[in-house]
């Protein structure tokens, strides 16, 4: 190995290093909660300012000053549980036990909203259910852009054919 693939290979070290220990002090001053593949929890004697999962679901027993956004997960409001603004789930569902508060939207991709009668929310609530709604929002934009992939194959394959004369 050379001088140059060890200096290369300790700045990179260092800048990953860097940054692992970066993003949690980041994130602590913050108060925002995001997770991807572990579920977040935020107790009852505590507050974040916004709570985003991928792959994972939110459960809240304590407050989200802000949205809580759960992408392949749920959102689940337990008992004394508030979301300040709007709670939106991609192929999940949104569960709202008694006393629960949601203060904007509640909005539900490919899944369903259970609540309790005595949840309140303070916006709209739109479900959008089924295995279309999950294939328009994330299968559409793929085949769009396969279509746009193929469509510029066939145009340079066809520009850089060579012509062929014509024989009479």
């Amino acid at each position: 190995m050379s001088i140059d693939a060890r200096r290369l290979g300790l700045t990179l070290a260092c800048l990953l290093g860097f940054t692992a220990f970066a993003t949690p002090a980041l994130a602590a001053g913050s108060h925002e909660r995001t997770q991807f593949g572990r579920d977040i929890v935020i107790e009852s004697n505590e507050q974040v300012s916004e709570a985003t999962c991928f792959g994972c679901s939110i459960r809240v027993r304590g407050h989200v000053a802000t949205d809580a956004t759960a992408f392949g997960g749920s959102v689940i409001l337990e008992e004394g549980g508030q979301v300040a603004t709007d709670a939106t789930v991609f192929g999940g569902s949104v569960r709202l036990a008694p006393n629960t508060k949601v203060g904007g939207d509640v909005t539900v991709f490919g899944g369903r909203v259970d609540r309790d009668p005595a949840a309140a929310i303070g916006g709209d609530v739109a479900v959008f259910s089924g295995a279309l709604w999950i294939f328009l929002i994330f299968g559409l934009p793929f085949v769009v852009l396969g279509g746009l992939i193929a469509l510029i194959i066939w145009v340079v394959r066809r520009l850089t054919q060579p012509s062929v004369p014509a024989t009479a």
